[in-house]
């Protein structure tokens, strides 16, 4: 007979097979598995009587994502965190009690998915020290201090721009803390991260305590640094690699190969950073899983993408990073009403600086203009290689939350339309986050990560940006105005 254990009383929730895990240096396996059976008796019950949360979204036109024709007029039921029904009303039913959102006149599209963004960086002036050094004005640590001090706000704010699941590739250590902390508030999108790169070097400024990357030389470093990063169970591993001009990639692409069997070894992905064509097409050759940056110096050829496309390789062009460091360096920069509004003011402000700190001041490199990366996105698209869209945010003039839909304004630029647009924002981050069965569509079944929108994204992408309503695992994390009816935070 089993009963509680002693000491301790049922709580609705608790997680019995954690305090199992807590108690086991104590007890020892044989007694461990008799108070799982005990716990898991006792709690059983209780967890069973839980009452299901129901959340009706009615007279709404859906685009699911699932590349069929949007349904008008749908009434969308959800329980729990995840959606259980779509149908017409009449055709589906409402369970009493439901909490009811009024939704004619709106559009529904899934979450987005922001597949490159960089939490260690903040998007403003003093983020990049390799970049442009102000550390003598605003030293490091100082900068990364405020950046860990406003990570729940940053988190909000991609919320509150309708983006639910974001990808980190390529931070410090203590990225991982942001992991948990998003894994157990309510009112967090969903993290996925790589944690520290692997670099060939990194660039002063970037090399002290909170370097984003390991620096390797060698196979055998590579291997075994990998096998050092697994122990913290990020969600891929990430190749950080820019060669300079002239470099022998043979000894680099030993190591680089090394890393990336090691990690598939050990059931990791590997994302790459290739922004060369040579350097693409050996990072594909090696195994990568996903180019990170767009190819942008040449042409990709029939070779590249039918690789490409033949090893399931995803494609995150991140259009908008380097025009933005141009505008900012360059002092032109003109953010949109949308980033003015969502952005952090204070990292903003600080992209103002510049003319106040030096008169006249003017970058010692032009970026250059990236038509071939936007021809190669359509090259891309065209073979049939999945492409997710990513806005690099962190790095200067890049800002958290908002600056995705200016990647997906420049997606669309390049020759995209908005409709393929909103599915590499969906369907391709979920393939990026390998939850492609729960995320990036809106069928019965997936997670309830939705937005609602005043305007039809698929007439113009800018759209996504008129947020009625945002849900994360079938929770309203923020409302416009026109939803008083429904129970917003804050």
């Amino acid at each position: 007979m089993c009963g509680s254990p002693a000491g301790g009383t049922s709580t609705p929730g608790t997680q019995p097979m954690g305090i199992v895990t807590r108690i086991a240096a104590i007890t020892g396996p044989a007694l461990q598995r008799l108070l799982a059976c005990c716990l898991l008796l006792h709690w059983g019950p209780v967890q069973a009587h839980v009452a299901d949360r129901y959340t009706v979204v009615t007279g709404v036109t859906v685009i699911d994502g699932t590349d069929g024709p949007p349904r008008t007029d749908a009434l969308v039921v959800i329980r729990n965190d995840r959606i259980a029904g779509i149908g017409r009303d009449g055709q589906i039913a409402v369970p009493a009690g439901a909490s009811v959102i009024e939704a004619r006149g709106k559009w529904m599209i899934p979450g987005l998915i922001d597949a490159h963004v960089h939490f260690f960086q903040s998007g403003g002036l003093y983020t990049r020290p390799d970049v442009i050094d102000l550390r003598r004005i605003r030293p490091y640590d100082q900068e990364i201090a405020g950046i860990r001090e406003r990570l729940p706000a940053t988190l909000g704010r991609y919320l509150a721009s309708g983006v639910t699941s974001v990808v980190d590739l390529a931070g410090p250590r203590w990225t991982y803390e942001l992991r948990a902390l998003a894994d157990g508030a309510a009112d967090s999108p969903r993290v996925m991260l790589s944690g520290p790169a692997l670099a060939a070097s990194l660039p002063p400024g970037l090399d002290g305590r909170h370097a984003p990357a390991v620096e390797v030389r060698s196979p055998g470093q590579a291997r075994a640094a990998v096998q050092r990063l697994a122990a913290s169970q990020p969600d891929f591993l990430k190749v950080w690699f820019s060669p300079h001009p002239g470099m022998n990639l043979d000894p680099e692409f030993a190591w680089i190969g090394a890393a990336i069997d090691e990690a598939h070894t050990l059931g990791l992905r590997v994302a790459a950073h290739a922004t060369r064509l040579d350097v693409a097409r050996r990072m594909v050759d090696a195994g990568a899983d996903i180019l990170v940056h767009s190819v942008d110096d040449r042409p990709i050829d029939r070779e590249l993408l039918s690789a490409m496309r033949d090893g399931g390789v995803l494609y995150i062009p991140t259009l908008g990073v380097s025009r933005r460091y141009a505008e900012v360096l360059g002092q032109r920069l003109a953010l949109t009403p949308f980033e003015q509004a969502m952005g952090d003011a204070r990292v903003i402000a600080s992209l103002d600086d510049l003319p106040r700190l030096f008169r006249g001041y003017r970058p010692s490199q032009q970026a250059r203009d990236n038509r071939v990366a936007r021809e190669n996105l359509l090259r891309v698209h065209r073979a049939g290689i999945t492409i997710a869209a990513g806005s690099d945010a962190g790095n200067i003039g890049s800002l958290h939350g908002p600056g995705l839909h200016r990647e997906l304004e420049l997606m669309v630029d390049a020759g995209l339309t908005p409709a393929e647009v909103l599915r590499a924002a969906t369907q391709g981050g979920a393939r990026v986050m390998g939850r492609s069965r729960e995320l990036g569509q809106l069928r019965p079944g997936m997670l309830a990560d939705l937005v609602l929108l005043d305007a039809d994204p698929r007439i113009d992408i800018r759209n996504t940006r008129r947020i009625a309503l945002v849900m994360a695992g079938g929770r309203v994390v923020w409302c416009g105005p026109d939803l008083q009816a429904v129970q917003c935070p804050g």
